[in-house]
């Protein structure tokens, strides 16, 4: 072969396989045309600083996948890696992954706490070791644990939206209601607080069109749980005309429950969330209306205040987000749901 040929042969190898040891490194910003490719990956690369251990409550909830989403995102433009953990609403299943994380010396962990007062121990035991815990979404109340920072909605503020949103689509006649809830999760629990707290103010001195709360039952939070849940509290109450159910999930669940009764026309559920699946279930009309949440900005603010440890800067410790009350009118022009179109 003369080395024209090899020449030739040289350079198609290397177009077909796209290898070479300049352009193995993603560089994310173009250096001056004065650097070299070698230059240029050794200034715009970010190095490996360790990995961060994030465990979901549930992965089922697409709302704690876009959580580990844009955690994910934040950490791997600072140099960290995440690795997310499905805890599957299992306290002792999170419990070991904490553990885990724990005996992988972690920079840091976060995690939806799956029970708001058991997971304490472990969280202990992060801290004992040195290693920082954050929370986001649900808090943790435990006594004698510290948690470096906590992102969340304004849970109480959502619930009181969401017993508007129930006064609204009940209108004079009130009803009889029920209320799907979850009582493990903290922020659960204070949005039915804020919803309880809204409907008793409605209720105060009027004797016609008030809004009874008939029966307050776990809603586990997901689906098939809240189908379940629904489908005997019809059964036991059969004049219900109203449904408010903590998330999505039990939401969707409620719905099932109520098409499968062919009550549909008859009940109006309220969720909480705002997730894809939420949104869309308003576009429809399944749900009435949703207080929405940002687990987007939960993901980037968590990993904000992470920085800010490391580096030892003053940071706010406790921060929630208000949610905003969102109805069939705003699913029209949401761009989320303009593929569906």
């Amino acid at each position: 072969m003369n080395k024209l040929s090899q020449s030739l042969l040289l350079l198609s190898v290397a177009y077909l396989f796209g290898c070479s040891a300049d352009t193995s490194i993603e560089v994310e910003t173009p250096a001056p045309a004065s650097q070299s490719s070698n230059e240029e990956d050794t200034t715009n690369a970010i190095p490996n600083k360790g990995k961060i251990g994030y465990s979901a409550m549930s992965l089922k909830n697409p709302f704690f996948v876009v959580i580990s989403q844009s955690l994910t995102a934040a950490a791997k433009s600072e140099g960290y890696e995440v690795i997310t953990m499905d805890a599957d609403s299992d306290v002792k299943r999170q419990a070991n992954q904490i553990e885990d994380f724990i005996s992988q010396g972690v920079a840091a962990i976060v995690l939806n706490p799956t029970d708001r007062l058991a997971i304490g121990p472990a969280i202990k035991q992060a801290n004992e070791a040195g290693i920082p815990v954050f929370t986001c979404d649900l808090q943790c109340v435990a006594d004698g644990i510290e948690i470096a920072g906590h992102i969340g909605t304004d849970n109480f503020q959502g619930g009181e939206l969401a017993g508007q949103a129930m006064i609204e689509t009940l209108g004079d006649e009130g009803g009889e209601i029920l209320v799907l809830d979850f009582k493990q999760a903290n922020s659960c629990v204070l949005r039915v607080q804020g919803f309880k707290q809204v409907i008793a103010s409605h209720n105060e001195g009027r004797e016609a069109g008030q809004i009874t709360i008939v029966s307050e039952i776990n809603g586990g939070g997901d689906q098939s749980i809240g189908y379940r849940a629904t489908v005997d509290s019809l059964q036991a109450h059969p004049n219900i005309r109203g449904i408010f159910a903590i998330n999505d999930p039990s939401a969707l669940g409620a719905w099932d429950a109520i098409d499968e009764a062919k009550k549909a026309e008859l009940i109006s559920i309220v969720g909480f969330d705002g997730a894809l699946a939420g949104k869309r279930a308003i576009a429809q009309g399944k749900i009435y209306a949703d207080p929405i949440q940002f687990p987007k900005k939960m993901g980037q603010v968590i990993m904000e205040k992470f920085m800010a440890f490391q580096s030892g800067e003053e940071y706010e410790q406790v921060e929630l987000i208000p949610t905003s009350l969102y109805r069939q009118a705003d699913a029209k022009s949401d761009p989320d749901l303009q593929l569906d179109q």
